[in-house]
């Protein structure tokens, strides 16, 4: 059998073009564009599925340099530690706040599930994580980052299994949201207190990616440089205590400056680096689907879906009755419930998408509109990150 050995630069030039084909066909494809999946994966899912058939046919293998995913992964991570404002967690109020603790809990209870179940399979507990909130309350980004991390625990396979996870999430995230909200909606005769269709619209999260300014990108690229390089000096400094991925470091170090600008009222230029963190995951994520090993599931096929399966329902239920009872049990709560299955198992889109499809047949939420995108889009992946790394640890 052949191997084609690609350099760095050739990986993430393969990567790209991937990209691009995967952001074609989501545009193209209805079904892609309703499930809100990623152009990256779809187009690194392609390459992948290639890959996987030439290499059982014995004709073709490709061997990686995957060097710049690690560059693109710390520095997207670090765009993450940016936008974990608590001053604006605090001006979200008690409802985002509550919103934040039930998203918490649920991350406990998959990593839990996870962490538990896969050894009944014979498998090793971190690949459990893989299928618990690494993959389902993380989405890709965080299975193509904490992967490595797990493999390098010994959890073979984990990069492969938590992107497939994922995958899985964002669809069931979409199927089991809807009917819950409907569910409660109809249970109580529940209905909407907006005054009109236009209170849907998402508010801004800080993350508004409209005219940007050359200065600002400039500023932008020195912060994030900066607290990647900082944060290395910081993961050196837990790794003597305790074992994390190599990007919480800048992760940190990314929210102190962000917190401390916020105390001295400073503003940061929050559009462009949310730009330049788009970008970054983007093609590390987009890297880390090609070089996925779709051959190393076959084993796991059964622990996967029975673990899965057992994630989406305790999801579905928890969002039945613990997300719509702690916020309200009214129709805000419902709506809610449907955008809770979204990015507990998915992405914030998916979250967006589900409250979208709600509020379009029931009226306008707008208190949902707050609070979901305020916790998926700015605070879920801080706390997420930092629980998975106990529990890789523990485990």
């Amino acid at each position: 059998m052949l191997t084609l050995h690609l350099n760095m630069y050739q990986t993430i030039g393969a990567a790209a073009v991937m990209l691009v084909l995967g952001q074609y066909l989501v545009e193209h494809i209805k079904v892609l564009r309703d499930y809100c999946l990623p152009a990256p994966v779809v187009g690194g899912l392609i390459f992948a599925l290639a890959h996987a058939v030439l290499r059982g046919m014995g004709l073709l293998e490709f061997n990686m340099d995957t060097t710049l995913q690690g560059v693109f992964m710390i520095a997207f991570f670090c765009t993450v530690g940016f936008l974990a404002s608590f001053e604006m967690l605090k001006k979200g109020g008690a409802g985002v706040v509550k919103f934040l603790m039930i998203a918490i809990v649920a991350i406990l209870i998959q990593d839990l599930i996870g962490g538990v179940c896969a050894p009944l399979f014979g498998l090793d507990a971190k690949l459990g994580l893989a299928m618990g909130s690494v993959a389902l309350v993380g989405g890709h980004g965080t299975s193509a980052s904490f992967g490595p991390y797990l493999e390098e625990l010994n959890a073979a396979g984990a990069t492969t299994v938590a992107i497939a996870s994922a995958t899985y999430g964002l669809v069931a995230g979409c199927v089991i949201g809807g009917p819950i909200a409907t569910a409660r909606i109809r249970q109580y005769k529940l209905s909407s207190r907006g005054s009109s269709e236009k209170a849907t619209v998402q508010v801004s999260v800080d993350t508004d990616t409209g005219a940007l300014d050359a200065d600002d990108i400039k500023f932008a690229s020195i912060l994030i440089v900066v607290s990647v390089g900082l944060g290395t000096l910081v993961s050196l400094a837990i790794g003597l205590v305790i074992n994390m991925p190599a990007y919480i470091g800048a992760m940190l170090t990314a929210a102190v400056i962000r917190n401390v600008a916020d105390a001295r009222g400073k503003t940061l230029p929050m559009p462009e680096i949310s730009t330049l963190g788009n970008v970054c995951l983007s093609l590390f994520l987009s890297q880390a689907m090609i070089s996925m090993k779709l051959w190393e599931l076959v084993a796991l096929a059964v622990p996967m879906i029975a673990i899965l399966l057992l994630q989406t329902a305790v999801m579905a239920l928890y969002a039945y009755f613990v997300v719509f009872m702690a916020m309200g049990r009214d129709y805000d709560a419902a709506t809610m419930s449907a955008g809770f299955c979204g990015f507990g198992m998915g992405a914030t889109p998916n979250a967006i998408a589900n409250m979208q499809a709600i509020t379009k047949k029931y009226g306008p939420s707008p208190v949902s509109f707050m609070i979901v995108p305020l916790v998926g889009a700015l605070f879920i992946d801080f706390f997420n990150a930092s629980l998975i790394t106990l529990f890789a640890n523990f485990f």
